[in-house]
């Protein structure tokens, strides 16, 4: 049995509406013809919208509440956690890593000195690096090459500064282009690809630091985009009537920036330069790919962990539920599938059992992700999901076709909007008298989706 490459693209902080064939205000050519080749599910949300915990769901196919993982701590994935890199890595591929995984603390470290970590996951040839965050302070191949050229002292120096100011402070980056980190993780992908050379059948999983935040895209995507172009940020829904409280009430009381007029807008265009520069650097794998005659037998694959705000809400960064934070771009492309969308519910986990079926294999453990093949299928009309949940703080959300809610840790339905009749989700119904029953059935699906995704003790 010939068994198929995987290309794995991952993106950090990437909302669902920011490509060029679902939200139409930015250019991703390259996105869109992997859409147009493959499957593209719309209504893909995070299993939780902050970076670790997210990241930990996506390697092991289990939910925070499964694995105590709630944000951003000093976690390390146990070097004998069961993941679905490992399972293609025994079905005879030689698996790599080209940039961020986060399943690991990236505090003042040398990735290059945990490269043991990365194997014991799956993971063959690897060149890991931190985010734009952490690269000030994590060392890496990539950090190793801006202090060669002289330009470490002066990125860290920028982030000081940007972040002891106006953290949300547009302006190009210090670094030239050809040293960005996005442009970094592209070009070593790219070049792994082209001199690949071994017998066996290829998994190469490029992950981005991009487009999370800072707003620092270099020239010329910095001025690719003209803010009074971009779309309005939708505003924070009005707070009139008495409902239960949660984790977004908080984190808006605590965490709501100060915008100055424009600021919204120039960000905006910041990021979209971003996401277009990313897609530049898949075209250029992409090309590789076909340059080794090799695209026909490739799956490709994208996601992101979680979203950015971006303003919407007034709220710039992730960690909530709402559309901005929690959605994201999922794509599927097999050489046989290609040009359809689908529209139920999905979990970016569900890429790890989803390619693990392509490459013939199939995972034993217990997980929570589903594959989503048989929703790939021509013809297909069986829902891949009814629901999707994400979890942050002790809270859950889930959302179907029609509806999406939220339980504070109390259990109580503080969140919850008419999807089809309000996709920016501008009027929060919790507490109202029309749409308790609403409420009160989601609360119940949630606990049952709860029940359902318990672990078994062995």
């Amino acid at each position: 049995m010939t068994r198929p490459n995987i290309l794995f693209f991952m993106t950090d902080q990437q909302r669902a509406d920011a490509m060029g064939c679902s939200g139409g205000w930015l250019n991703t050519p390259n996105l869109d013809r992997i859409a147009a080749q493959g499957v593209r599910f719309t209504r893909c949300v995070t299993t939780t919208p902050i970076c670790v915990p997210a990241r930990v769901t996506l390697a092991t196919g289990r939910y925070p509440h499964n694995n105590g993982v709630w944000n951003n701590l000093q976690y390390t994935l146990p070097e004998d956690a069961s993941t679905w890199m490992r399972v293609i890595r025994d079905l005879g591929y030689r698996t790599s890593l080209f940039g961020k995984t986060h399943l690991h603390p990236h505090g003042k470290v040398d990735l290059r000195e945990r490269e043991f970590l990365l194997h014991a996951y799956g993971l063959d040839d690897v060149n890991e690096i931190g985010g734009p965050r952490a690269s000030a302070n994590v060392g890496s191949h990539m950090t190793a090459m801006w202090e060669e050229k002289g330009l470490l002292e002066a990125y860290r120096a920028d982030f000081k500064e940007r972040f002891a100011n106006k953290p949300h402070v547009v302006r190009p980056s210090v670094l030239p282009l050809e040293c960005y980190y996005d442009v970094y993780v592209g070009q070593c992908a790219k070049r792994y690809l082209e001199e690949y050379d071994r017998n066996e059948p290829w998994f190469c999983w490029v992950s981005f630091g991009g487009p999370h935040e800072p707003w620092d895209t270099p020239e010329p995507y910095a001025s690719m985009y003209e803010p009074e172009a971009m779309p309005t940020p939708i505003p924070r829904a009005a707070d009139d009537h008495d409902r239960p409280r949660g984790w977004l009430d908080e984190f808006m009381e605590r965490r709501s920036p100060k915008l100055d007029p424009g600021d919204e807008a120039a960000m905006r265009a910041n990021y979209a330069g971003n996401v277009t520069l990313i897609d530049h650097q898949i075209g250029e794998v992409l090309e590789a790919v076909e340059k080794r005659g090799e695209l026909d037998r490739t799956i490709i694959a994208f996601t992101s962990d979680h979203g950015e705000m971006n303003g919407d809400w007034g709220l710039i960064y992730k960690q909530n539920f709402l559309g901005g934070s929690v959605s994201v771009p999922l794509i599927v492309r097999t050489p046989t599938n290609g040009g359809r969308v689908n529209d139920a519910p999905a979990e970016n986990c569900d890429l790890g059992p989803t390619l693990v079926e392509l490459a013939g294999g199939e995972i034993e453990y217990q997980q929570f992700a589903k594959s989503l093949v048989s929703a790939m299928s021509a013809g297909s009309t069986a829902p891949h999901r009814d629901d999707a949940i994400s979890e942050i703080q002790g809270e859950v959300m889930l959302a179907d076709t029609r509806w999406k809610t939220a339980i504070n840790s109390d259990g109580q339905v503080y969140l919850l909007f008419d999807l089809e009749n309000d996709p920016d989700e501008t009027r929060n119904l919790a507490g109202l008298d029309d749409y308790r029953d609403v409420g009160d059935g989601l609360r119940l699906r949630i606990l049952e989706r709860l029940v359902q995704s318990q672990l078994k003790v062995p």
